[in-house]
């Protein structure tokens, strides 16, 4: 293949057909190819141009089906779900478990929480109690608006919920960890939080300056996308013998007995556990897709969170106790509705309005209910598939 006589900031600068004729030059079939380039973009020009703005080097448009998942109750509201996928019997996987459970009791939240994770890490050459006390100190004024960024969180609507630090110094020399767990309203954040910490890191350094100085060198400070403090703890629930309408000849009881178990093995089989959770993702990462989120981020730190005990295990859980059927998930999201692609893709905007302008709250509802769903059927599919 031929190098393209262009430096990365030169192609950058070309238009889009003239990047498009400097790829088809190595290949064979360069009309045949630009035609089909041509043929997925957008006919309205002003679309287009907002798509995009998304990412550089545009010559085209990869498009994905998008579906509709119908019928999830989820805390007693009924949602048609926006899914988008390459993955066929993913939405269809997801939709018959939404049917089945919108009869007994739909998707119950047991829990919720929003705050994100954001990171200052450093180095200090002094004393760990003087720096955790300087930390303290630090985080005092800051709540009290001593500095310029405390004013950007009050403009943003967004708030410090948590502070700590973490010494590293038996990882790594002199290395320790500033955590701030904060809420941010309505987006993800990501944008907001890393110059929030940023700045706040260059305040920091000032601060310590004026009393400790030379001691603290400021190696970065960045958000996290593991994020246990945003998350959603999710059951459905019915009797056992309800089961049986999932597959007569197992009937309720050995259903669930046989469920629970395949649940388990995703406790202690890591090779199982990666795959379950996967089955999770199926859902999960649609929804992500179709509402404009960021499907990388939730999609790490889930998987960092499913090895919170040393190795991987199931996000699902499940009980089967008095005739009662339990199955459940916990999943770290972070999620938004206000953000850029929101803003910029049509079709992640019309999602949030088929969902009727969730809250960020009710988004995360919905997506854990979607990937709880996504996990029932792929379960139920299994241990039914021999019979």
């Amino acid at each position: 293949m031929k190098k393209i006589d262009y430096d990365f900031e030169e192609f950058m600068k070309l238009n889009n057909e003239e990047k498009m004729n400097l790829v088809a030059q190595n290949l064979g079939n360069a009309d045949e190819f630009k035609k089909k380039m041509k043929a997925c973009r957008f006919s309205d020009d002003s679309l287009q141009e907002k798509l995009e703005q998304l990412s550089e080097n545009t010559i085209s448009n990869f498009h994905l089906p998008f579906g509709i998942a119908p019928n999830f109750l989820v805390d007693g509201t009924t949602y048609h779900v926006p899914m988008v996928t390459e993955e066929k019997g993913v939405l269809e996987a997801a939709a018959r478990a939404a049917d089945f459970w919108h009869q007994h009791g739909g998707f119950q939240t047991e829990d919720i929480a929003t705050a994100k994770r954001g990171y200052i890490h450093l180095l200090w050459s002094g004393d760990g109690d003087t720096l955790e006390s300087l930390a303290n100190q630090f985080v005092k004024e800051l709540e009290t608006k001593n500095f310029e960024v405390s004013k950007e969180l009050s403009d943003y609507d967004a708030k410090i919920s948590e502070t700590w630090l973490s010494d590293m110094t038996l990882e790594m020399d002199h290395y320790y960890l500033f955590g701030f767990a904060i809420e941010t309203g309505n987006e993800m954040g990501a944008a907001f939080i890393n110059s929030f910490l940023e700045k706040t890191a260059r305040e920091f350094k000032k601060y310590t300056e004026q009393h400790e100085p030379g001691k603290l060198e400021i190696l970065m400070a960045v958000l996290s996308n593991y994020n246990p403090g945003s998350y959603v703890k999710m059951k459905v629930e019915c009797p056992v013998d309800a089961l049986g309408e999932l597959n007569a000849s197992l009937g309720g009881s050995r259903f669930a007995e046989k469920f629970q178990k395949a649940v388990q093995v995703g406790k202690y089989s890591v090779s199982r556990a990666v795959t379950n959770n996967k089955g999770i993702m199926n859902g999960v990462d649609a929804v992500l897709m179709a509402t404009g989120n960021d499907i990388r981020a939730v999609e790490g730190g889930s998987h960092a969170y499913s090895i919170n005990k040393g190795k991987p295990e199931s996000l699902t859980d499940c009980q089967v106790s008095n005739g009662t059927f339990t199955f459940r998930i916990t999943i770290p999201l972070a999620v938004g509705i206000e953000n850029e692609l929101t803003r910029l893709h049509p079709l992640a905007s019309q999602s949030l309005d088929i969902l009727g302008q969730p809250s960020v709250k009710e988004l995360m509802k919905i997506t854990a209910a979607v990937g709880l769903a996504s996990n029932f059927s792929g379960i139920t599919s299994l241990i039914t598939a021999n019979l």
